[in-house]
This record gives structure tokens, C-alpha cells and sequence, in this order.
């Protein structure tokens, strides 16, 4: 039977449709989660075309691919946003990327809104876990909980893992600071305060600076992490969401709820070009940004527009954008060396 018109099969519990034009490509996929309609979506950057819908549960915000590329993590925060009332998520689904199909729920023993996930160097899952003050540890093999890193804040929300994976350094968003966590021990290192509140966290890709955006005001304040401490701030015309730094270390990303995409030259700190991009007038707020690997374009979910904007990187023009729906937020790449095992349920 044609590969296309077979029906794909879910867990009861994550019962949702699941949308297939033809059997996904294993490479060069977004990994895309749609928080107002608890799924997560399978997209082709090339054609900009959907490929896959996946149900999960209510609400998953950010996502996480397995090195290999085979699964999907999804962690389920709960219907409301940071430092807001609303339920908890305690959970978080397991997708196979090349079936589609929802496949396992990871239970994390207690309500603790997870939300941000990485892979760490040793093949682990990190997760924040916003109520809990930590970052849990995660072994996809064995789908549970084997540990955490405290990192001494409240709502911990999102975080980055260094380049040579060594450090992580949480968004503490109420608590408006950084932690700086050692990975392999597991311990808090420092914290570094930054504003009443902050939003966010990025990384310049040789891991000497860290960057997170001050939510009282308009600037993204820098962080040396060689001695933890701050050393110069960016102002912008407006108060910026998230922030990312190009492959090459020269540039860095910012979007703000006014709808704005700004460009800084990291080398001046001036705002080198302005774009427009889908404004946020009620939540959710606005999404993050990708970069492809080749470090050619960036794209930039905006939940409210439906679309992913995508930033030519080369000749710095925004790009006819992927159309979607509403809630789209968080994204990862699906790896292009995905084997045959991919095609393998587990």
C-alpha cells in the first residue's frame, strides 16, 4: 500500500489527528511545537510545507530531537505561561520522528511545569523543571528520571548548555538571574543577578559570552563566563524576547513583542537593521529562532502570526515565510544523518 495513505496510529492518551501529506524526509526537518493546539509538527524548510501533526498534551512549548534523530521530546508545561497561574505539567512525550507517531509519556514523578530540553554531551536529557528550581536529568533509554541539578532561582525557564559541555546557564525568569551549573557534577556554581526580571538565554558559539534580555528594560545584558560576571549591556529600541547568536560570532538575533527582529553587531553593539515581524498584542508571546547549519538563514516562530519568518542571512532580506498556524513556538532540527534504524519503532 502507498506509504502516504496509511493512517498512523497514537497512544490513546495523546489522542489527537495526525496530518501526513507523504512519509516525512529524515533530513533537513523542523521539529515544531504548536502550544495552542497541543501538538507538534513535522516541517520542511525547503518546500514550507507541513508534513506531519502529532497530538500531545496540554501544552507542549518547546522541543528536543535525540542525537540520532529518531525521536522527538516534547515536555508538557501546562496551559498557561511563566510566572502565570494555570495547571502544571508533570510529563513529557516521546514522538517517532519518521513514523509520526506519538510513541511514550516520560513521568516526572510531580508537577514542576517542564519546559526548555537539551541533550547533554552524555547522551542525557536536560529539562528544566520551573517549579522544582532545577534542571532534571532525563535517560531516554530508560524513559525516567535519574537526577538534578538545582539551580537555587525561581521559574527556571530556559537554558543553554556551553559548547564544550561542560556548564549550563539557566534563565531564571521571576528570580530575574542566571545560574551557572556544572553539568558533570551537577552542582550550582554561581548566580548571576541581572534585572528583576529576565526572559531567555543565548550563547556565543565559542561559549565566551552569555546573553539574556532584561524584561524591565529595553537591553540584552552580556555575561563573561569566564569569571560569571557582567560585562556590558546592548540597548535596544524595545524590550527583546529571545536572542541568538550567528555561526559565525558576528551577529546577534533579538525579537521583541512589538514585532520587531533586530540586528546587532556584536563587535559595536549597535542595531545594524530592523525587521518586521508578526506584533504579539495578547500571549502568547513570541517564539525562538533556528539556524540552519550551514548558518545561512534564520527562522523565527511567531506564535501569533502562524508562521515561521525566515531571515536570509546572506543578503539580509526576510524570506516568503513557512505558513502554519497559530502557536507555533518552539523548534529543533532533525538531523540529516539519521540511519536506517530511524524507521525502526521502539
Amino acid at each position: 500500500m502507498n506509504h502516504r495513505h496509511l493512517a498512523i496510529l497514537f497512544l490513546a492518551c495523546l489522542l489527537l489527528p495526525c496530518r501526513m501529506s507523504e512519509d516525512p524526509r529524515p533530513d533537513n526537518l523542523l521539529f515544531v511545537a504548536n502550544q495552542l493546539e497541543h501538538s507538534v509538527l513535522l516541517v520542511d524548510p525547503m518546500s514550507k510545507q507541513l508534513l506531519a501533526t502529532v497530538g500531545v498534551d496540554i501544552n507542549g512549548h518547546e522541543v528536543a530531537v535525540s542525537p540520532d534523530g529518531r525521536f522527538g521530546y516534547v515536555p508538557i508545561y501546562g496551559n498557561t505561561w511563566v510566572g502565570k497561574p494555570g495547571s502544571n505539567g508533570s510529563t513529557i512525550h516521546v514522538v517517532e520522528l519518521r513514523r509520526a507517531r506519538a510513541v511514550a509519556v516520560i513521568d516526572l514523578g510531580k508537577e514542576v511545569r517542564p519546559h526548555c530540553a537539551h541533550f547533554g554531551p552524555d547522551g542525557l536529557l536536560y529539562v528544566s523543571a520551573e517549579l522544582a528550581n532545577a534542571i532534571y536529568i532525563v535517560d531516554t533509554n530508560t524513559r525516567s528520571l535519574v537526577g538534578e541539578i538545582p539551580t537555587g532561582a525561581s521559574h527556571t525557564h530556559m537554558f543553554v548548555i556551553s559548547p564544550d559541555g561542560q556548564r549550563i546557564y539557566t534563565a531564571n525568569n521571576e528570580a530575574g538571574s542566571v545560574s551557572v551549573l556544572n553539568l558533570r557534577a551537577r552542582t550550582l556554581l554561581a548566580t548571576v543577578p541581572i534585572s528583576k526580571r529576565g526572559q531567555r538565554i543565548s550563547i556565543s558559539p565559542d561559549g565566551r559570552f552569555v546573553f539574556t534580555q532584561d524584561q524591565e528594560t529595553p537591553r540584552i545584558v552580556v555575561i563573561d563566563t569566564a569569571n560569571n560576571a557582567v560585562v556590558r549591556s546592548i540597548s535596544l529600541p524595545r524590550i527583546a524576547f529571545s536572542s541568538i547568536i550567528t555561526k559565525d560570532g558576528h551577529w546577534l538575533l533579538a525579537n521583541s513583542e512589538s514585532g520587531k527582529l533586530f540586528v546587532v553587531d556584536l563587535a559595536s553593539g549597535v542595531v545594524a537593521k530592523t525587521f518586521d515581524t508578526p506584533d504579539v498584542p495578547v500571549l502568547p508571546t513570541p517564539g525562538e529562532f533556528a539556524l540552519a547549519s550551514d548558518g545561512t538563514h534564520a527562522y523565527v516562530s511567531c506564535p501569533q502570526g502562524g508562521t515561521i519568518e525566515i531571515l536570509n542571512l546572506k543578503n539580509w532580506k526576510l524570506e516568503e515565510p513557512i505558513r502554519l498556524t497559530k502557536g507555533v513556538d518552539g523548534m529543533a532540527w532533525v538531523p540529516s544523518d539519521i540511519g536506517s534504524a530511524a524507521s525502526d519503532a521502539r
